[in-house]
């Protein structure tokens, strides 16, 4: 009887502690399960955020949430898809060409009319199995050279260049035609980089007949002004006293528009296929600056004008002397016309020297510096100044060689007109200097307040130089 009743406390005891090994195991399961759940919750959360579900979604599940938040972006997916396929329509029948590269400069996509410019067979779409590397397709290495300029800077160029057609099969000997270019290039995500190219042949072609059409006329124009010149001087002696003023005046708009002509006929000469090249030969720059002043000095002489030289008494470059006389003597002419009485015009020639090693620094480029106290340019004219004929702001006045005003009605812009006040001496003197690969540029002194004309020559023109 005892040894049943202990077979039964033991039957207890072992069902006793597996029911407890049953609620141990069901509260770790329980406690998992809970675990699971908050992880997803968290899940859920971040991909809602991330979504940016609407605000009166808050009061459904999580997964009702969630699949509002497919939803919304499924459908920003397809506006975008729509969009993207819109922007390439108006791409592909876009007047202008357009071409797109990926990173390694493989041609992944054109428009119709960069098919048509650029020769290649047909639009090639996006997603192309096999894209060809653009140099493959087009012979142009000034092209190549815009992307890959684009692709470094990672920011917006552009360059002008002529492109040469020329047929990827060597066996086509066929002649194609020339077209002068402008490309825009614009970096793009992933190495990828878009171009749009501008025909500018059209532009060209009317540049061309503009400038032949100023030549000829100015070349018709030379002969009768010059005959009413002569007949002005012949007369100018035979008539009455009182009607020699009308024949000054008569005189004096004949030279001005002598003058008008022949800077038409220089600008002309200086241009295009009408330009024969520069008649080079070593030039001291100082003393052709010298030379300059004393043709100008009477003129500065009735104003009590002085010139100011700070730079290298001898400094030797390779020039066209004739040419660089007449850029010089335009730009300081303005500068005696346009300075008050008693003022300092100041010239500045020096040398900007190479950053990389300054102990053996090289020449980059030589700068001509013309300074005076005039009035000075107003800032919306700066960007204009070069400009053929442009004529800056004519409601102000300026003083005359002898100290007065002058009307307003005749005023030149300060320190941008020329001996003629045609409009052209400054359009000259960039041509000039342009023919040298050089640069000119206008602003303001910060100090004097009057004109600053700066001219940059490259470096490589300088033959040698001793400081002062």
């Amino acid at each position: 009887m005892l040894f049943l009743c202990a077979i039964l406390e033991t039957s207890l005891w072992v069902r006793a502690v597996q029911f407890l090994w049953f609620l141990l195991g069901l509260s770790v399961g329980l406690l998992f399960l809970i675990w699971q759940q908050a992880t997803a919750n968290a899940r859920l959360k971040t991909l809602l955020r991330k979504f940016r579900a609407n605000p009166w979604s808050n009061a459904l599940s999580f997964t009702a949430r969630l699949s509002s938040a497919i939803s919304g972006q499924e459908r920003h997916i397809k506006d975008l898809e729509e969009q993207l396929g819109e922007d390439r329509q108006i791409l592909q029948s876009a007047p202008i060409a357009y071409i797109q590269v990926d990173d390694e400069n493989q041609l992944i996509w054109c428009n119709a009319q960069a098919s048509y410019l650029l020769d290649i067979e047909q639009p090639i779409r996006r997603y192309v199995t096999r894209p060809r590397l653009l140099l493959e397709l087009v012979r142009s290495y000034e092209l190549d050279q815009l992307i890959d300029q684009t692709r470094h800077s990672q920011k917006p160029c552009q360059q002008e260049w002529i492109l040469h057609s020329v047929s990827p099969d060597p066996a086509d000997l066929s002649e194609r035609p020339s077209y002068p270019l402008r490309g825009y290039g614009f970096p793009l995500c992933r190495g990828e980089v878009g171009v749009f190219l501008e025909n500018r042949q059209e532009i060209f072609i009317l540049t061309q007949q503009r400038d032949r059409w100023t030549s000829d006329v100015a070349h018709e124009l030379k002969t009768p002004l010059t005959s009413i010149r002569l007949v002005a001087e012949t007369l100018k002696y035979r008539v009455d006293p009182s009607l020699q003023g009308w024949l000054d005046r008569l005189l004096n708009e004949a030279i001005r528009l002598g003058d008008l002509v022949e800077d038409v006929l220089n600008i002309s000469r200086l241009e295009g296929q009408n330009f024969q090249g520069l008649n080079t030969k070593v030039v001291n720059l100082p003393h052709l600056i010298h030379i300059v002043w004393q043709s100008l000095e009477p003129l500065a002489r009735v104003k009590h004008l002085q010139l100011t030289y700070k730079g290298p008494e001898r400094l030797l470059i390779q020039l066209d002397e004739s040419l660089m006389h007449r850029a010089l003597i335009n730009l300081m002419d303005n500068a005696v016309k346009y300075s008050p009485p008693r003022q300092l015009i100041e010239v500045r020639v020096s040398e900007e020297k190479g950053k990389d090693s300054p102990e053996k620094a090289i020449c980059q480029s030589i700068i001509i510096e013309i300074i005076d106290a005039g009035s000075g340019f107003l800032e919306k004219d700066l960007p204009y100044i070069f400009e053929r004929f442009y004529r800056a702001d004519p409601a102000r006045s300026r003083i005359s060689p002898n100290g007065g005003i002058i009307p307003k009605s005749s005023a030149v812009p300060a320190s941008g007109g020329t001996t003629s006040g045609t409009g052209l001496g400054l359009a000259i003197v960039r041509q000039i200097v342009e023919a040298h690969q050089g640069t000119v540029l206008a602003n303001n002194h910060p100090d004097t307040g009057g004109g600053w004309l700066k001219i940059y020559l490259p470096g490589k023109l300088l033959q040698s130089s001793t400081p002062s």
